[in-house]
């Protein structure tokens, strides 16, 4: 499932066209990859090793496990860090301070006040990038006015995510000086490699003069501009709704991960040069925590943040929280986290009572039952479009991204996430899960099973589109 989400148009099915013209080509290609093929191999040993351990001290647990003293919670920490050193392909940061930005209205906030203090050079890859607006600016003129001030401006948006984004807008910024890339045309012609149009750019970074860089679920949306108590209107219009969703700002040797991830889109998609500017300083430690910044590519056969996922969820002891925009998941990811479950894992699942793509939550549901059974505890979000994508497991480990619990995340999009060892972000992290849990409705398995025939049948039509979410 992708967060296609573009406000402005609530009833038009576009996932579906863009899933039946990608649908041929893509059918015999398009597999969630393996992780315990991946796992057997030689070099993963190690890692390997710290997963039995992990399994083992949860055999013959029925009930939820005793809360761990200070000693187990190091160990559990230590656990994690050797489980995320074992996939070696994405270097581990340390010494970073990680802010999270509970609402897109706190990200908002951040985003531009980091965009008026930028000296050197501002980069921007998002989905959905419109000319959205914060304490009466508009980002256009932010953009302007520093390119005015000699700031370099390089922008990649997604084609599919943004085409609802006036052209002007981007013509304006290129005649400012900033350098546009339109990341994987819609119009085949326009391509500029080798046309997909199933793979699209999910992700949302901005990097600030190389030393300050945001990620996560928030695009830079006009949709994200209405306020909490605008609510989920009555006739499910999503473009007037309150979109819950959350970012987290970085600084320290990490934000160059995000930096290079941006430049290898730009290089991928065959960019113009950009501006001379000064993109990789310097960046000495900021904070304490250990950070892996992970940029998934479609049609890679070893996803890192996928197979990061599911070792974290296998190693857990005691919880894993999360929620998703979107929550489809992949098979190992549902027989995870029902394991876990089963074993007196406090596993906790947020996911949206409504969407823009409705048909992604009648497919959830449909998936409910095993996760229930198990012991999983699931919430639906009222009176908001739920669209964060956060995971914590064990208080010590978590991920703030562009990545749903979806098999599209995993063959389809570029995306970008941040795993972050440390208590103090996953604190943050478990306090706005509690926020959302509050506000929302808890689904039980005996509500569940006696849904009505109305509701199964919006499930047997949306599991017809489901591989394609």
């Amino acid at each position: 499932m992708e967060s296609q989400h573009t406000a402005r148009r609530p009833t038009l099915d576009r996932r579906r066209l863009l899933m039946l013209a990608g649908s041929a080509p893509l059918a015999g290609c398009a597999a969630v990859p393996d992780v315990d093929d991946y796992l057997a191999m030689g070099h993963e040993a190690a890692l390997r090793r710290s997963l039995l351990g992990s399994a083992a001290a949860r055999v013959g647990r029925s009930s939820p496990a005793p809360p761990p003293d200070e000693a187990e919670v190091s160990a559990a920490l230590q656990r994690q860090y050797e489980v995320q050193l074992a996939l070696s392909e994405s270097p581990m940061k340390f010494g970073n301070q990680a802010t999270v930005l509970p609402t897109a209205a706190d990200a908002f906030a951040a985003i531009f006040k980091a965009m008026h203090a930028a000296r050197d050079h501002i980069n921007l890859e998002y989905f959905v990038l419109a000319d959205v607006r914060c304490n009466n600016e508009s980002l256009g003129d932010v953009l302007r006015e520093r390119l005015g001030a000699g700031v370099a401006v390089n922008v990649i948006y997604d084609s599919y995510g943004s085409k609802e984004t006036p052209r002007e807008f981007f013509d304006s910024l290129r005649t400012a000086g900033a350098r546009v890339v339109e990341f994987n045309p819609l119009d085949p012609l326009a391509a500029r490699t080798g046309w997909s149009p199933n793979d699209r750019d999910h992700r949302k970074i901005m990097v600030v003069d190389g030393s300050i860089g945001f990620t996560g679920g928030v695009n830079l949306d006009r949709a994200y501009e209405n306020p909490p108590s605008a609510g989920l209107p009555a006739n499910g219009d999503t473009d007037n709704a309150f979109w819950r969703d959350t970012a987290v700002r970085l600084e320290g040797p990490a934000v160059a991960e995000l930096q290079k991830l941006f430049f290898l889109s730009w290089q991928n998609q065959k960019g113009p040069p950009t501006a001379p500017a000064h993109y990789f300083p310097p960046l000495p430690r900021r904070g304490v925590q250990t950070v892996r910044i992970i940029g998934s590519v479609p049609g890679e056969q070893r996803p890192l943040y996928f197979i990061s996922l599911i070792t974290a969820i296998r190693s857990a002891r005691w919880r894993i929280w999360a929620s998703s925009g979107y929550f489809l998941p992949p098979h190992q990811e549902r027989e995870a986290l029902s394991a876990a479950a089963a074993a007196g894992v406090d596993v906790r699942l947020v996911t949206p009572s409504h969407s823009d793509v409705q048909s992604a939550v009648y497919a959830a549901r449909a998936a409910y039952g095993d996760l229930l059974e198990s012991g999983a505890r699931i919430w639906e979000v009222q009176n908001a479009v739920l669209h964060s994508k956060l995971v914590t497991v064990d208080g010590i480990w978590s991920v703030i991204g562009s990545s749903n619990l979806d098999r599209r995340s995993v063959v389809f999009n570029n995306e970008v996430d941040a795993i972050i060892l440390g208590r103090d972000t996953a604190g943050q992290v478990e306090t706005i899960l509690r926020r959302d849990i509050a506000a929302s409705r808890e689904v039980t398995q005996a509500a569940w099973s006696h849904r009505s025939i109305n509701e199964r049948m919006h499930e047997v039509a949306a599991r017809v589109w489901q591989y394609w979410m």
